[in-house]
């Protein structure tokens, strides 16, 4: 490469945060890095988090319930959430974490072998799994031919170009619904607009379930709940919202949720909404 084209910037197209960057450069998510003019992820196959769980615990109540799910996670993040429950690996890289390496056929294998254990297929979780989209479409394509289902726990920040070309190969999603204030958006880091068209045309496609965090100062206006649920409803009543309770974790010290906020915030969204559910209401 000559000395002029490593001066350009090269633009990462993933997601509404579209950084420019210089040749090796690592983006805002720490995940993809400018290499030979281009943008290209540095987190493919590289596993932090690994785990067989319930399926309800991503969580998807109403997609297979009683099965199990193989969930895989890696590192990076595209967001900056003070809250964030899985800052270990959303806020760190791969030199700072015990990194596996998983090729998707490898994957895909494991994930076959875990059917005598009830799994029905691949959970990207944990961090942000998008911002890794080339292993997830490749891991994806190969689960496909085997019957295995692909399930995306994810923020939802995704350019449509991106999200369009992996929406064939996804099963079930579910969207974590930050907020609904641009504001608010903006001050995690992200785009409300993007999450809202992800949910759109997600859920024109596959089984989708939102999660919204319910955390005071951010995520706990009756009002914006109000606007939350009319905008999912919209798209169909039947969309399941799961309201979460926050506890104290990263960098965001408010004390937990009150339960009444919860039970308030559960008895607005079910004006509009079919199936509502609380968690973390231990």
């Amino acid at each position: 490469m000559n000395e002029a084209a490593m001066n350009e910037s090269a633009v990462c197209p993933l997601c509404p945060r579209h950084c420019p960057l210089s040749e090796g450069q690592i983006g805002f998510c720490g995940a993809r890095q400018a290499k030979d003019g281009v943008v290209k992820s540095i987190n493919y196959g590289k596993i932090t988090s690994l785990a067989l769980d319930p399926i309800e615990k991503k969580p998807l109540v109403y997609y297979y319930p009683g099965s199990m799910i193989l969930s895989v996670g890696s590192f990076g993040c595209n967001m900056a959430c003070p809250f964030c429950q899985n800052h270990h690996i959303a806020r760190r890289g791969a030199v700072e974490l015990y990194v596996r390496e998983f090729p998707p056929e490898d994957l895909i294998a494991m994930a076959a072998a875990e059917r005598r254990r009830g799994n029905i297929g691949i959970a990207f979780t944990y961090n942000e799994p998008l911002i890794a989209f080339e292993f997830i479409l490749d891991t994806a394509r190969l689960a496909q031919a085997k019957d295995l289902k692909i399930i995306l726990v994810t923020n939802g920040q995704i350019n449509a170009p991106c999200l369009k070309e992996l929406l064939p190969y996804v099963s079930a999603w579910n969207i974590d619904l930050k907020a609904f204030s641009e504001e608010t958006y903006r001050r995690l880091g992200g785009d409300l607009q993007t999450t809202l068209r992800t949910i759109e045309l997600a859920a024109a496609a596959a089984h989708v379930e939102v999660t919204t965090l319910v955390v005071p100062g951010i995520s706990d206006s009756a009002e914006d709940m109000r606007a939350e649920a009319k905008f999912l409803a919209d798209i169909s009543p039947s969309i399941p919202l799961h309201l979460s309770r926050y506890f104290p974790s990263y960098r965001y010290s408010e004390p937990a949720t009150a339960k009444s906020k919860m039970l308030e915030l559960k008895g607005i969204a079910e004006q509009y909404l079919e199936r509502v559910c609380l968690g973390n209401m231990w």
